[in-house]
């Protein structure tokens, strides 16, 4: 009888260990703990055993049944929890979809400027945003009376209204000439700030990429042989352009610079507001009076500045007609990008 126990000790044992599903584990009940089940079978058994015998088997064949009925428990709690934790899942829900970030495409379009800029031999410089009247007026060759130093156009700060919120980066340009060596080749992106209404645009707070060169006989030719060079990088090639006369106080002469519509290629379009032409940029050679500030002597050294508004750049080339749309948190135009 004891060799008997044993056999279905170990048949019990190894079917425990292939138990994985509720269907095995009834599978199991219905061999081993049901009235005609093994262990039953055994407890019938009992009456052939000899009362000497009697209380040994008895107390091994209780043992068996205790551990398979504890064991049959157990596995009906943690099978019975892990079919919980399955019917927490909605597998009729979409699939969570992981998103990579990236740079905002105001930054990528600075960053692509940045580099083009780069290839071409020029420096990278930055400065202060909050700037003194010196730097940002004054050294520039603005005028006591000009309109840009009223409070509709400019920040100042509350505190001390020498000081106040760049209103391009046209300063850092005076600080290189002070603290750079000549030849001087630099660009100088930024953030800036004008007091305006926003509207689809301009933005009081937006960002230029500013660009000065001073050396020896520097020429306007170079001037328009830069700024064709990088355009044409930016935009594409078989462009068409135009230096339309212009004034800014710190450069002498000055221009716009206008391209073909990269977008109709001069035909005409929502975009170029049907002209074939887009102002891309303002430009000129530098002032004697500014390059007097930034303690250069102009007898001895010419050069050439310009700037580009970053956010212009990025609506020509996404087809952006409305600047807010670059700062209104829409992952659906961001995500474009």
């Amino acid at each position: 009888m004891i060799e008997e126990i044993r056999k279905v000790e170990e048949e019990i044992k190894h079917a425990l260990e292939k138990i994985k599903t509720k269907e095995d584990l009834e599978n199991f009940r219905r061999i081993f703990l049901v009235r005609k089940g093994k262990i039953q079978e055994l407890f019938d058994g009992l009456r052939k055993v000899s009362k000497e015998e009697k209380p040994i088997v008895g107390k091994y064949l209780n043992e068996l049944k205790e551990f398979t009925e504890k064991k049959f428990k157990e596995l009906s709690e943690l099978i019975s929890k892990g079919d919980e934790k399955k019917s927490q899942i909605d597998l009729t829900l979409s699939g969570r979809t992981d998103y990579i970030g990236h740079f905002h495409p105001v930054y990528q379009t600075m960053e692509k400027m940045v580099n083009i800029f780069v290839e071409l031999g020029f420096r990278v410089a930055e400065g202060p945003d909050i700037e003194d009247e010196y730097h940002n007026f004054d050294a520039l060759n603005f005028p006591p009376e000009h309109p840009a130093r009223d409070m509709q156009d400019t920040f100042f700060i509350k505190s001390d209204k020498k000081l106040l919120l760049r209103t391009h980066t046209s300063p850092v340009q005076i600080r290189v000439m002070h603290n750079k060596p000549l030849p001087i080749r630099y660009i100088m992106p930024g953030r800036v700030y004008r007091n305006e209404a926003i509207s689809a645009r301009s933005l009081a707070e937006f960002h230029q990429i500013e660009g000065l060169y001073i050396n020896h006989n520097v020429t306007f030719a170079e001037l328009k042989g830069t700024m064709v060079e990088f355009s044409e990088r930016m935009f594409g090639k078989n462009l068409r352009f135009r230096f339309r006369p212009s004034f800014f106080p710190f450069t002498e002469p000055s221009a716009e610079l206008d391209i073909t519509c990269f977008l109709c290629r001069g035909k005409g379009c929502r975009v170029c507001k049907y002209s074939g032409w887009l102002e891309i940029a303002g430009c000129g050679m530098v002032h004697p009076n500014v390059l007097k500030a930034g303690g250069i002597d102009p007898e001895t050294y010419t050069g050439f500045a310009f700037g580009l508004g970053i956010e212009r750049v990025a609506m020509l080339l996404s087809g952006i007609d409305d600047i807010r749309l670059f700062y209104a948190n829409d992952m659906r135009l961001l995500t474009q990008f």
